[in-house]
Formats: structure tokens, sequence, C-alpha cells
């Protein structure tokens, strides 16, 4: 992959998304609101919110909505979090059987402020779900714990379907990107879950623009592969705020093409790369379950 490095003030033709026909929307919207819960959906402004609202779908945001990190990309409020609201798990698991969904995405803020960085709340929601809905599949988007590993044994131990976690750029912006958490460290709880559990399917996420070489790109994506990654996503970062980082370049439909076929020829079977790709995006689809 050799795609020519462009940097683009405007956001290309390519990035323009209708708004989706049809499909109920608001309905979703009002639930969620009426039970007191958070979607990284809305919170993260994710491009896809109206879409996956309108198919009955979406990706509960649990522990709150302020994260306890600041990220240079995310849209999600960074500011001391409240403290953790024990009726929460069954709320997403009334929700997920109100909105009739086959396939549920629980994800989090980050918690450094906990002991277990929230572990016992996933696990937590995942058993919740299942007393409610068993026969949902849940996909788990977790943060790194901090390396902890008895936090991830504890999110492993309530049986997720999936279990995500998102390297999110190449190692080198770290710094810049994610200056409170680690490339190494993400690659190694990767790694961590599939030798926990060899028959779960690992999933990652990387967004791009923001300012890695192919190169840098290339590596990533051996790297994760060599920790037991099995399904990837790739995705256009966008800049939510003019107070987060810009984007350095935008990258056409054709080179994240180029991007899915240097994947799948490495060993990934499950990929999916666009402009508006995002870790949850159509994610039973993905995950073949």
């Amino acid at each position: 992959m050799n795609p020519e490095k462009i940097i683009k003030t405007g956001k290309p033709a390519w990035l323009k998304k209708s708004l989706p026909k049809g499909g109920d929307y608001q309905r979703v919207r009002n639930l969620l609101s009426r039970a007191g819960l958070h979607t990284v959906c809305k919170e993260a402004s994710c491009p896809n919110m109206f879409e996956c609202f309108s198919k009955d779908t979406a990706t509960f945001m649990i522990l709150g909505s302020e994260c306890t990190r600041n990220c240079r990309f995310c849209n999600i409020t960074n500011n001391t979090p409240s403290p953790v609201d024990p009726g929460e798990p069954l709320r997403v698991a009334k929700a997920a059987l109100d909105l009739k969904l086959n396939y549920i995405v629980v994800t989090s803020v980050t918690r450094d402020d906990l002991n277990d960085g929230g572990a016992s709340h996933f696990a937590a929601t995942l058993r919740a779900i299942r007393s409610l809905a068993a026969h949902a599949r849940i996909e788990v988007l977790i943060p790194d714990f901090k390396g902890d590993r008895e936090a991830l044994k504890t999110v492993l131990a309530a049986k997720p379907d999936v279990l995500n976690h998102n390297i999110e750029t190449v190692a080198s912006l770290y710094p810049r990107v994610r200056p409170e958490a680690g490339y190494e460290r993400s690659l190694s709880l990767l790694q961590a879950a599939k030798s926990m559990d060899p028959a779960l399917p690992v999933k990652s996420g990387i967004m791009v623009g923001l300012g890695e070489t192919p190169e840098e790109l290339e590596e990533t994506l051996k790297d994760l592969f060599a920790h037991g990654c099995d399904i990837i996503t790739l995705g256009q970062y966008l800049q939510p705020t003019p107070n987060h980082l810009r984007v350095e370049r935008y990258y056409s439909p054709e080179e994240f093409t180029a991007l899915e076929k240097l994947a799948r020829s490495m060993g990934f079977q499950k990929i999916a790369a666009g402009p508006f790709v995002r870790s949850s995006y159509q994610a039973h689809e993905l995950s073949g379950l």
C-alpha cells in the first residue's frame, strides 16, 4: 500500500452522508432517554447515529458519560465521573429487550478512578442482559483497564461473544493522540484476551487520517494480527470540534479498499474498512455470529 500523501482542508464528496429515510430514530432516542442511558453514538458524535438508531441499533455506553482520560480525538467529556449506578445494568438489559436486539454492543468511558476500571460493572451488565435476552449475542468494547489482568478476567468470566479493544492509532502518534494510554499496553491486552479464551473472537479498530504513514499503518496491522486480533475495523478520523486534533488527511474509498486487501493478505478474515466505518458499526454483520 502506498497512498499519495495529501492534506485536504475541506471534506471530500464521499464524506457527505444522507440521513436515512424511514426507520424509527426518534423512538430509539426517546427510549434511551427515558431509561437514563448513554450511547457512544450520541456522546462521541458518531456519523452513523441516525442510520443505526433508525435500524433499532445502539451501542450502550455504561459507567456514565464523563471520562477520566482526555484523548485528543474523542468527543466524550473529560471530567470527574459520577458514582457507579448499580441499577444501570438492568436498565441496559430492559432497553435491549424493548428494542428487540439480537446483537448488543456494550462499551464504556474509561474509569481510571475505579479499582477494577469498571470491569465488574461490565460483567454485571452482561449478566443482566443474559437474564432478560438469553438469545442475544453481546460484544464488549472495553478500555485498557490500565493493564490489569484481573479486570480482564472479570469481563471474560461473564462470557462476551466478542471482545473488542481499539488500538486507535499507530505507536508514534500515541503521545499526541492518546497521551494517557499505551500502544504496547493495548496490544498486550488483546493478546491476553486471546490467551485466556482462544475461541473468543478478538477485535480492534484503527482511525486513519491523524498523520500516520503507510508503513506505520501496515506495521500496526501486523502487530494486531500477531497479538491475536481476528476482526479489524478501519475508518476515517473526523474532527468532532475545533478543539480536537485536526484531520491531517482524508483517505479515499479506493484507499480503504486497498487497506482491506492488505489486512486480508495478512490473515484477517473479518474486515470493515471505509470512510464511515467505526468499531461498532454493523458489528453484528462483521462478527459473523
